[in-house]
């Protein structure tokens, strides 16, 4: 597995090595010794499988507070998506910067963002199938979301009308939100 720095040094691209004859194709998604080979390291406890129907959907922006905050790494297994993750830790360098991937079922890449991001993404097609590990479960009073059009943020996100959730539509801005990361340049997320 290669990893591809990004514009926020802590969020990576992980592109598989695939392996390809007249029959197919071949590739490891996941493994804990490749990972932290390329320094991801961490528990991942839960995997999530979501499909949505239509293009031009928009899922997000989400994020578990503290001490429910979750690492993910994102595949898209079927169509193609924009994926987002934004840097929401408040004295972090890099605070409300955010970097957007397309991630396919074609070229296979991943999408690995760390605790203290919101996570984001617009279906770029119909029938779309994402799959997602995640290092925390999920705990539902600890859920939390931004609006994806949050001005202070600036999400370029191509589309000006998106089909979203009720949960997603009504979602505070950043600075009307109780998300409480905090950066801290000691800590190894």
């Amino acid at each position: 597995m290669i990893k591809i720095n990004t514009d926020l040094h802590e969020v990576y691209i992980l592109e598989p090595q695939v392996f390809k004859d007249d029959r197919g194709w071949f590739m490891e998604s996941w493994s804990q010794n490749e990972s932290a080979s390329i320094g991801i390291n961490g528990s991942f406890v839960q995997d999530n499988h979501s499909f949505t129907a239509k293009k031009g959907t928009l899922r997000g922006l989400h994020f578990q507070n503290n001490p429910m905050s979750q690492s993910k790494i994102i595949r898209c297994i079927a169509g193609s998506i924009l994926d987002v993750a934004v840097d929401i830790r408040k004295g972090s360098p890099h605070y409300l910067k955010w970097v957007a991937v397309e991630l396919t079922a074609n070229n296979r890449r991943q999408l690995y963002i760390p605790r203290g991001f919101a996570h984001g993404y617009l279906t770029l097609c119909n029938n779309v199938e994402v799959i997602y590990k995640v290092d925390n479960f999920y705990k539902k009073e600890y859920d939390r979301s931004i609006i994806y059009n949050d001005t202070t943020i600036g999400v370029e996100w191509g589309i000006s009308n998106p089909i979203l959730s009720a949960k997603d539509s009504d979602a505070p801005c950043l600075a009307e939100s109780d998300c409480n990361y905090i950066y801290n340049k000691n800590e190894n997320i």
